[in-house]
């Protein structure tokens, strides 16, 4: 995960309510996304040994691809891998349908295929 205070998100910083947070990467952000005209809502941690941001926006609607790709460039290193897990069905949990999560451990890599596979 990018250094802290992390120049590129730290003026976003929710300052006030449940999820403030003025510690390294956690706490929230409501930061202008990739159009510059919706707002994304983030909720970031690094604990856990997990490196972890969810992304939502207003309403139930799900991030695109570009908001997603956006979000991961701010808090992670272009040779940093991420991921957005699908976990089985028995460890499912949906809090709120419009939220999507990308994940990095802390202290080892993720495992991905060969590049001639992708």
């Amino acid at each position: 995960m990018r250094p802290t205070p992390n120049p590129r998100v730290e003026p976003y910083r929710v300052k006030r309510g449940r999820y403030a947070g003025a510690i390294g990467n956690n706490g929230a952000f409501l930061i202008p996304g990739p159009d510059h005209g919706k707002l994304l809502y983030l909720i970031v941690s690094d604990g856990g040994e997990w490196e972890h941001v969810s992304v939502s926006k207003k309403g139930a609607v799900i991030p695109s691809w570009d908001e997603m790709s956006f979000v991961r460039h701010l808090f992670w290193e272009p040779e940093e891998c991420v991921v957005q897990y699908h976990p089985p069905q028995s460890r499912y949990i949906n809090i709120h349908p419009g939220v999507l999560h990308l994940w990095r451990p802390i202290h080892r890599a993720i495992p991905m295929p060969p590049l001639e596979f992708v």
